[in-house]
């Protein structure tokens, strides 16, 4: 039972490598069209292709699938089958929208080896936090399972929201007064 729950970790974590990752190289694919040589942005755009696709479908895929495989297998090993607590529903459900997520960030990769960039770096950027919130949510509901700590965790994952998305607005005005100068 124990390696089932290994597995099951250990595919979570090669499956969030990749959804932190990849809208990195998103953003840096979509800078790349700006590129003022039309050499150095072919290049680019041929090198953050390949590496796009490379991590996409040898590590993000297939991890999401094994962490849906060791998933129910765990909850099955833990006899959560059959009753389970209302923290763990609140978990699936961000589970859930991790994976409509995912398959959101797969739309994003189609449409860039395509050639289809319709995403701004800035819309990126604040993509690329998604997974950090559903990081957050779920680990902390793993960890503490405690109702009223639910109402706080769900406060502080909130606050903690509005402070990332400060973050991003602060960076792209800084950036956007560099590139004025």
């Amino acid at each position: 039972m124990l390696y089932i729950k290994a597995l099951h970790i250990i595919f979570i974590v090669t499956w969030f490598a990749g959804l932190f990752y990849m809208p990195r190289l998103f953003i840096y694919n979509t800078e790349a069209q700006s590129n003022p040589s039309e050499a150095a942005k072919d290049a680019l755009t041929k090198q953050f292709t390949v590496m796009m696709q490379r991590l996409w479908k040898g590590i993000t895929i297939p991890s999401a699938l094994l962490t849906l495989v060791f998933g129910p297998l765990t909850l099955y090993k833990y006899g959560y089958l059959h009753h389970m607590p209302t923290w763990l529903w609140i978990k699936l459900g961000f589970v859930l929208g991790l994976y409509v997520y995912f398959v959101w960030l797969h739309r994003i990769f189609k449409q860039q080896e395509k050639g289809q960039f319709r995403y701004t770096s800035t819309q990126l950027r604040v993509i690329n936090e998604v997974a950090t919130i559903f990081l957050i949510a779920i680990v902390f509901l793993v960890s503490v399972r405690d109702a009223m700590s639910l109402v706080y965790g769900l406060l502080g994952l909130i606050g903690f929201i509005f402070i990332l998305m400060s973050a991003i607005r602060i960076y792209k005005t800084i950036r956007t007064k560099k590139e004025n100068q």
